[in-house]
């Protein structure tokens, strides 16, 4: 027979364990701080793409300083709504509801994640072309 203490049973659980909520309080704060930082920075990027011609968005996203900001940007904003939906998936989800709500909010980060790095790559890698004249026949 085995007998285990109530403290012996709690180690490694609760507010003192190891990958506690103390670490992803780090990481929110972090990221808040990253993201109060980029949040202008990308405004900033993206007001000026505003009302320009397809070709010329992709030559303004080729260049470092934007497609930098946006991909830090969106990264940084994403790595913080996988933690912000763990943590509120933790506080009101159940068993399988929690694991499927987590599973489901941690690709649908990662899906943007990749996606907006494909995009900006893409941009960035593509040679810029210049638009071509539409052609009237009467």
């Amino acid at each position: 027979m085995r007998y285990i203490t109530p403290r012996k049973a709690a180690r490694g659980l609760g507010a003192a364990g190891p990958s506690t909520g103390t670490a992803q309080h780090w990481s929110m704060t972090v990221s808040s701080v990253a993201l109060l930082i980029l949040t202008p920075a990308f405004i900033f990027v993206v007001a000026s793409a505003l009302g320009l011609p397809h070709h010329a968005v992709f030559a303004y996203f080729s260049r470092p300083y934007p497609a930098i900001v946006t991909a830090l940007f969106l990264i940084v904003g994403m790595l913080h709504y996988i933690n912000g939906t763990r943590i509120m998936i933790d506080d009101y989800a159940d068993h399988t509801e929690r694991r499927v709500a987590i599973l489901a909010s941690q690709l649908f980060g990662w899906a943007v994640i990749a996606v907006v790095v494909y995009a900006l790559a893409r941009m960035a890698l593509s040679p810029v072309v210049a638009p071509v004249a539409a052609v009237v026949v009467n």
